[in-house]
């Protein structure tokens, strides 16, 4: 009986130590693995230096539910301009924003908006309560991930391609999940939700189209809960790194300016 006992403590140990052992050879597998991941998303993001898109943009806030033609053109890091258009290609609107200065010219009225760039101009401007920064990540279909390259994440395998890496944030009871396709690296959405899973951001991208080496989503979605609003792009056609030029919007000599 004695022998017995030691037997079963033994194999009991030895169990205990190998299921250790291999919870170990998971984790130090999948946590390099995580970093590897987000670090060719991000390495994808900065690879775009310059960016020209046209297509439809949809804006749905509680002032605003309209869709229009436009093209947009990103240099990076910090110029953006947006042209939108009527019917039969008739220019209705242009706006130029950089860190520093953002210009709005209507055409239909003939008036200039300028002044210095922050989210209230935007907002004014664009209808729009998003940062400069985070309309250009929008624009050109990647969210920016730099301040995640360091953090070890949670991993669910949700089917053979595609995982789901989650980044929790108790100091600002947030959590930050990326869905992609392991084999692609899309990334098929991005969502940011308190700990009761409650979505505040969501942002979901499809169509995808290889250009220039880089996989870019042609049907980009972004809600933003918190401020009840809503932007949704459609491209027809993209190119990246082709702008040579900077960034400009011509503003008519018998304009109506108002610096802001």
């Amino acid at each position: 009986m004695k022998k017995i006992i030691i037997l079963f403590i033994s194999t009991f140990i030895i169990s205990l130590f190998y299921s250790c052992s291999a919870t170990k050879s998971i984790e130090e597998i999948e946590s390099p693995s995580a970093e590897r991941i987000v670090k060719r998303i991000e390495a994808n993001r900065r690879k775009i230096k310059t960016f020209a898109g046209t297509g439809t943009i949809s804006v749905f806030t509680n002032e605003l539910n309209t869709k229009s033609n436009f093209k947009v053109e990103i240099k990076k890091p910090d110029s953006l301009k947006i042209v939108f258009y009527g019917p039969f290609g008739i220019e209705l609107a242009s706006a130029l924003i950089t860190q520093k200065d953002f210009a709005f010219i209507d055409m239909i009225n003939n008036n200039v908006l300028k002044g210095k760039s922050n989210s209230q101009t935007i907002k004014n401007v664009l209808k729009v309560n998003f940062p400069q920064d985070e309309i250009v990540d929008a624009a050109t279909g990647f969210v920016n991930l730099t301040n995640k390259i360091s953090l070890v994440p949670l991993i669910s395998k949700l089917n053979e391609n595609n995982y789901e890496l989650i980044y929790p944030d108790s100091i600002n009871n947030k959590k930050t999940k990326i869905y992609l396709d392991l084999e692609s690296m899309k990334m098929n959405k991005y969502l940011i939700t308190n700990f009761n899973d409650k979505i505040i951001y969501q942002a979901e991208y499809d169509q995808f189209r290889k250009i220039d080496d880089s996989i870019i989503p042609f049907n980009i979605e972004i809600q933003d809960l918190l401020n009840n609003q809503k932007m949704k792009i459609e491209y027809r056609k993209v190119e990246i790194n082709k702008l040579n030029d900077k960034l400009r919007i011509e503003v008519p000599d018998d304009a109506s300016v108002t610096e802001l």
